[in-house]
């Protein structure tokens, strides 16, 4: 990170200019992945390594012979990006001892995959390079199902949504179970940072990749990353529909910095979950009475979270 990103980012105006993510790369229209992955180079900078699983970022961004990263690169198979992103760190951290690479010389891992790569088929890894401690930040981009495949459930897919493997009929009505709450698995392993982010607030995302960068040993953040192909919206409303996340609470931004609970995105008045829902194909099967179980469930998370923080820090619906 230079000088200048250690200061963290108050504005616009603070995020730097060059760009680590070459134009051109394959992602889908109005795909917040892309949005995600420019402004965690752009934190991170030059002396960087990604490490990235298989996914929609990987096959879009690195068909052969071309490539849009402008860091160092390699591609793992979906369940090693954190065995992979381990190796690499210990490598390092070995050849800086035989004074092979200079000891004072700033590096950074980022492990990056997708929610089936974590929160599915890599998370043996995962827990492993928590529980061993090593010093690399793993961001987790969250499209709730395995997109790049054909739109699969996966472990991090929201109860009631459609997949080609939850569909809809007389049988189901979506996917029966609830989300798995991903960060809080990470946060159980007791490493210096955990977090959950949202694109909408790009500020307060970049500030948590570049904690998750500064801290010594692993830091994890989870970035929720709306699909306009797999959750069925128009490219144009992607980042609205990140906000909208946050403003009914669906999706709540907090970090966990060595042990200190806060709720990063306060949302003093909430909109109704139905204001999210309504703009996604992917639960135009829903009946009102649905959406209102929908709501109670996060009216639940809601009151679980303000006990946690000691105050009301998000509060009722009025919209």
């Amino acid at each position: 990170m230079s000088s200048s990103t250690k200061q963290g980012y108050k504005t616009v105006f603070d995020i730097p200019r060059e760009e680590y993510q070459a134009p051109g790369h394959g992602l889908c229209a109005g795909c917040t992945a892309g949005t995600i992955v420019r402004l965690l180079l752009k934190v991170a900078g030059p002396n960087t390594i990604v490490v990235n699983a298989t996914g929609c970022v990987e096959v879009s961004t690195t068909t052969f012979p071309y490539t849009s990263w402008k860091v160092s690169y390699i591609h793992v198979a979906f369940e090693n990006t954190a065995a992979v992103a381990s190796g690499i760190e210990a490598a390092i951290k070995i050849l800086k001892q035989k004074g092979v690479i200079d000891p004072n010389k700033q590096m950074n891992i980022i492990a990056l995959a997708g929610d089936g790569g974590t929160a599915d088929i890599g998370i043996q890894a995962l827990s492993g390079m928590l529980e061993r401690g090593h010093k690399v930040m793993y961001v987790m981009y969250d499209n709730e199902a395995y997109m790049n495949t054909g739109i699969q459930r996966s472990g991090a897919t929201p109860k009631l949504a459609w997949t080609t493997t939850t569909p809809v009929g007389k049988v189901l009505k979506g996917k029966l179970q609830i989300k798995k709450p991903m960060a809080e698995i990470v946060a159980a392993h007791r490493i210096p940072y955990v977090a959950t982010a949202n694109p909408a607030y790009f500020l307060d995302m970049m500030n948590k990749f570049r904690r998750g960068l500064e801290v010594e040993g692993p830091s994890f953040i989870h970035v929720i990353q709306p699909c306009t192909t797999g959750w069925r919206f128009d490219p144009r409303l992607g980042i609205k529909i990140a906000r909208l996340a946050t403003e009914t609470a669906m999706w709540i931004n907090w970090e966990l910095d060595h042990d200190e609970f806060r709720v990063t995105v306060p949302v003093p008045k909430r909109k109704h979950v139905k204001h999210y829902i309504r703009l996604q194909g992917r639960f135009n099967h829903l009946t009102d009475a649905d959406i209102e179980e929908i709501q109670k469930m996060v009216d639940k998370e809601v009151e679980r979270i303000n006990k946690m923080v000691g105050k009301e820090i998000i509060g009722p619906v009025v919209e």
